[in-house]
């Protein structure tokens, strides 16, 4: 059973928890992380869900991402999820999200770091991630379009791309 911490709109840390699965209380909110990995190439790690989960079965989705877990930080969070779903180490303590997307109920701190992985070398611990692959920005559009990944909205993706080796909102 896992519990996550929930947090008021100004991420401010309430003393209340959920189990996963329920829904958030009125008001409250709950973190989730998301991490895109970049090769030299400019391309993004990607991975197909594996075909035993709830949501999204089967579908192409970002590098990876979970829910923040009850006492943890997300930078703690998305250094869990990494090695939980890729088996791949990396030290996020000098880390900070890209972009913070809110949502209705929460938070997504988005993440991107370049590390150059050779697919052969991941694991895939648990019933997460059945595959991954490598793929340019426009590959993950056509795969969005065709209804085989997670239906981000292609502006997201294009300005993930535009922005990960960028900080900030303007040029300096």
């Amino acid at each position: 059973m896992e519990y996550f911490d929930l947090y008021n709109e100004n991420r401010q840390k309430v003393n209340k928890t959920i189990l996963r699965g329920q829904e958030c209380p009125d008001g409250l909110c709950r973190m989730v992380v998301h991490l895109c990995i970049f090769n030299k190439k400019g391309e993004m790690l990607i991975q197909q869900r594996h075909h035993s989960k709830q949501n999204w079965p089967e579908y192409w989705d970002l590098t990876l991402g979970g829910c923040v877990k009850k006492g943890e930080t997300s930078k703690q969070a998305i250094q869990r999820e990494l090695f939980e779903e890729l088996g791949v180490k990396h030290d996020f303590s000098n880390e900070r999200a890209y972009i913070t997307i809110n949502f209705d109920n929460g938070f997504d701190d988005y993440y991107f770091i370049e590390k150059n992985i050779n697919i052969k070398d991941i694991n895939f611990i648990d019933n997460e991630v059945q595959a991954v692959k490598w793929a340019s920005k426009a590959d993950i559009l056509q795969l969005i379009e065709t209804k085989k990944f997670i239906n981000y909205y292609p502006s997201l993706i294009s300005a993930i791309f535009e922005m990960r080796e960028k900080r900030g909102s303007h040029k300096p």
